[in-house]
């Protein structure tokens, strides 16, 4: 049975890492939904964030495969833990005058950032679980709709317990 996967991977920050990991998804016939990449609080090491959907016994796999690369460090499948998510949202309405207000009123509601202003759009910005992101969209479709680019989930997981960088 396919189950949504969210995967954090840290990584040694250097060159080819990320073409490896993701060779390791398309050569099992897994598409990476999202990913996010970024360096930690050591520069040396970054995060991936990897969103995936499939079957459970095959994830267990790449994930025993991602754990033998050399730059790996560290693989943990968040999928049955208890973990806050988060994602960014950048969106484009087109702002006619009998439209305006009714965005604004939208963007108060869901506390979205209006981040650029011109005579005939608005840009928002938005954070928060894909949920609430999806619920704005759907809010802001009908107003005109021009633009949208999403970053993809970022995890940390819930509680006191904290990731060694290096065990």
């Amino acid at each position: 049975m396919k189950h949504t996967h969210t995967i954090s991977v840290l990584v040694e920050n250097e060159f080819g890492v990320l073409p490896r990991v993701a060779g390791l998804f398309s050569g099992r016939g897994f598409n990476i939904d999202s990913l996010s990449v970024a360096p930690t609080l050591d520069p040396s090491i970054s995060r991936m964030t990897i969103v995936t959907r499939g079957d459970d016994k095959i994830l267990e796999q790449i994930s025993k495969q991602l754990n033998k690369l050399i730059d790996v460090i560290k693989v943990i499948d968040f999928t049955d833990q208890d973990y806050v998510e988060r994602e960014m949202l950048l969106v484009k309405v087109t702002a006619e005058a009998e439209t305006r207000a009714e965005i604004l009123r939208v963007a108060d509601i869901f506390r979205a950032k209006v981040v650029d202003v011109s005579p005939r759009s608005y840009s928002l910005e938005l954070t928060g679980a894909p949920e609430k992101l999806n619920a704005f969209i759907e809010l802001l479709r009908p107003l005109g709709l021009k633009e949208l680019v999403r970053s993809g989930p970022v995890v940390v997981g819930r509680g006191a317990k904290v990731w060694k960088n290096i065990d």
